[in-house]
């Protein structure tokens, strides 16, 4: 399984390094992936919300992932980095509802969620974000659910900021199985918290 993270100036950095080193745990403890951090534009470096400047692997367009995970940060800001920003350029969410149609598994963490909905991709189905983002999500299509993270098979979102952790510890559960997940949560010495929705 190949998973890729999408970058961008202005992301939240533990939106993607939480979920990035439960997956790299995840491969160590012998389930079968590869995690790369990726950019739409194909950009080597990006710079976080917090000044974090993050090197990526490459173009997203370069790759096949079979799972994409998109990061929030800045939603509520409203300026020119960030979610919000990717948001209203549309190229993050564009590249997400290409993705999605061509059979790729995406998940959104914290307001990366917001992306997922500017995509289309949350219209009909339940959903979360970040608590700030809420009544954003709520004036969309989507079926806002309260719980930590919502699993709708091919889509998954989590609510804030270390919500992140918690949707890919579910998800190395959901696809490689309890010892595996067990492992990870050992060595990181975190446990999940919250609820879990899934149909």
């Amino acid at each position: 399984m190949e998973i890729v993270i999408l970058a961008f100036d202005g992301f939240d950095e533990l939106d993607a390094i939480g979920p990035f080193e439960v997956f790299e745990n995840a491969a160590l403890a012998g389930a079968d992936l590869t995690t790369a951090i990726r950019t739409v534009d194909g950009a080597e470096r990006v710079t976080a919300s917090h000044g974090l400047e993050v090197g990526a692997d490459g173009a997203l367009s370069k790759a096949d992932p079979d799972v994409l995970l998109v990061p929030g940060g800045g939603w509520n800001a409203r300026n020119d980095e960030g979610a919000w920003a990717e948001a209203e350029r549309g190229a993050i969410p564009d590249a997400v509802r290409d993705h999605h149609e061509r059979g790729v598994t995406v998940a959104g963490v914290c307001t990366g969620g917001m992306l997922l909905s500017r995509a289309g991709i949350l219209d009909g189905r339940p959903a979360v974000t970040h608590a700030g983002a809420l009544e954003d999500l709520r004036a969309t299509e989507a079926e806002v659910v309260d719980a930590r993270v919502v699993d709708d098979g091919d889509v998954l979102t989590a609510g804030g900021v270390t919500s992140g952790l918690d949707l890919a510890m579910h998800f190395v559960e959901r696809e490689f199985g309890a010892s595996v997940a067990r492992a990870v949560r050992t060595e990181m010495e975190y446990e999940p918290t919250g609820t879990v929705h899934r149909l």
